[in-house]
């Protein structure tokens, strides 16, 4: 996400400072015309407005407070605008230890998945200081197809919960769909431009059934150890609400069975091939790749 938001950042005229634990992103941001720094610090030194996209709580933790993290030199008024999913819980409590610094911090969640961040196709879910997100404008606009600000600071996560509850629901249906298709005997090109063009279709089927088609999930968008934290928190979340989650209670174990078979490091489309298995692999021949990069049939 970081990379996607720098690329179009730095093709809307914005000067980018950006820093990856990976050397091989930083001089991915020079070779674009941006600039490396050194640390979280270093950045936060010369920029005014910071975007954190981070995996982890622990990740988070060290990029704002930890040796070289950016409570070390950010100025007091600075912008973070936050992107990451993370617990609700967790993010509140950032923002009380970022304004004890005179850090603004903004709950700016987004829609879509790596590639759509690469293709420019994301929604940005805004919330947090309204004054701040006006200031921040041109940014979104700079990095996003789409900004919403949602109000009051948590709103932001909160919609990406739900967003994400459905992606998780879609995600699986799509799947569905493609071994169905498979099983009767379906052309699946045919398949998918129909279905696209109906009434059964959803963002996900539009954006993941290509990967189930091509059979293909190495080049992820999403990776399903990764999304596992989300589905985590999602569950978290409507625990805490003691709300009724039947079809997400249901899709969990797909997610859980494609770690468990060796896909925990490609896209979360390969949940079809977890469906296919219980099918009778109607595609004989099937190859993945499994976590050590061995070739498995």
């Amino acid at each position: 996400m970081g990379g996607a938001f720098a690329k179009h950042l730095l093709a809307a005229n914005f000067d980018v400072t950006g820093f990856d634990l990976d050397r091989g992103r930083r001089d991915e941001l020079k070779r674009r015309g941006g600039r490396s720094a050194a640390s979280c610090a270093a950045v936060a030194a010369q920029c005014g407005t910071l975007i954190t996209s981070l995996p982890s709580t622990k990740a988070i933790e060290a990029a704002f407070f930890g040796k070289g993290g950016i409570a070390a030199k950010a100025k007091r008024g600075t912008i973070v605008i936050e992107t990451s999913t993370m617990p609700l819980e967790f993010k509140l409590e950032l923002q009380k230890r970022c304004a004890k610094r005179g850090i603004i911090l903004l709950d700016c969640t987004i829609s879509g998945t790596g590639a759509q961040a690469a293709a420019k196709d994301t929604s940005v879910y805004a919330s947090g200081d309204e004054a701040a997100f006006k200031r921040c404008k041109d940014v979104f606009a700079g990095f996003a197809r789409s900004t919403h600000y949602c109000g009051a600071f948590g709103n932001g996560s909160k919609l990406k919960f739900v967003a994400n509850l459905l992606v998780t629901i879609h995600n699986l249906s799509a799947a569905e769909a493609i071994v169905m298709g498979l099983k009767s005997g379906l052309d699946l090109k045919l398949l998918y431009k129909v279905i696209k063009d109906g009434a059964g279709t959803s963002r996900m089927f539009e954006v993941r059934a290509p990967l189930m088609i091509a059979d293909d999930y190495a080049k992820a968008t999403m990776k399903v150890d990764v999304y596992q934290k989300d589905i985590d928190i999602i569950g978290d979340y409507a625990a805490s609400l003691n709300i009724p989650t039947p079809l997400f209670d249901a899709s969990r174990q797909f997610y859980s069975a494609a770690m468990s078979q060796g896909y925990a490091q490609q896209d979360t489309a390969s949940i079809c091939a977890v469906l296919e298995q219980m099918a009778g692999n109607p595609r004989r021949n099937r190859t993945h790749t499994t976590r050590k990069g061995r070739k498995a049939k």
